[in-house]
C-alpha cells in the first residue's frame, strides 16, 4: 500500500506509533544452508547488507530482514510448536514493540542506522521443512519486513527502532 499524503487524516494515522520498538536478537547467515549465527552487534553497510551475512554485498532492497517478536508465539501455535527460536526464520533482526508492517515504505532508525522498509519478507519453502507440514501457511502474513540500508553504522541488541 502506498503511503497516503501526510497532511491527510489517514496520513497522520500512518505516522502515529504508540512507542519505539527494540531489537531483541541479531542473526547472520554466513552461507547458504548453514545455521544462523547470533551476534550482539553488527555493522550495516550503506546500500548493502550486514557484515558477515551472505547477502552483505546484495542489491540493497533486501539488505536487512526483520521479523516481529510478537508473531513468534502465534506462528509456533499455528504450526504446533510450544516455541520457536528466532534463528529458525532466517531473518536478521527480531524486533519487538513496533508493528513492522507499518514501516513498509517508511524510513526508520535502528540505533545509528537509517533504513527504509521496502517489502514484505514472505516465507519461503524452507519454512515447511523448518516448521513441519503447514509451516509455510502458518507463517503467511507474519514473515516480517525487508529493508534497505540508507545510512550504515552499528546495530546492537537492545537498540531502539524508531519511525521517522
Amino acid at each position: 500500500m502506498r503511503q497516503p499524503p501526510q497532511d491527510s487524516e489517514l496520513g497522520r494515522l500512518f505516522g502515529q506509533f504508540p512507542r519505539a520498538g527494540r531489537v531483541q536478537w541479531i542473526g547472520l547467515r554466513p552461507a547458504r544452508d548453514v545455521p544462523m549465527r547470533a551476534v550482539d552487534m553488527v555493522e550495516a553497510a550503506t546500500g548493502g547488507g550486514l557484515a558477515g551475512d551472505r547477502y552483505s554485498g546484495g542489491s540493497g532492497k533486501r539488505g536487512v530482514t526483520l521479523i516481529q517478536a510478537e508473531h513468534l508465539p502465534v506462528i509456533a501455535a499455528l504450526s504446533g510448536h510450544a516455541e520457536i527460536a528466532p534463528a529458525t526464520f532466517r531473518r536478521n533482526l527480531l524486533v519487538s514493540g513496533i508493528p513492522l508492517v507499518a514501516l513498509k515504505g517508511r524510513r526508520f532508525r535502528i540505533g545509528e542506522v537509517l533504513l527504509e522498509g521496502t517489502d514484505a519478507c514472505d516465507p519461503c519453502s524452507r519454512m515447511e521443512a523448518a516448521l513441519g507440514p503447514g509451516g509455510y501457511n502458518a507463517m503467511r502474513g507474519m514473515g516480517g519486513l525487508c529493508a534497505r540500508i540508507l545510512e550504515g553504522g552499528a546495530i546492537r541488541v537492545s537498540d531502539e527502532v524508531v519511525a521517522e
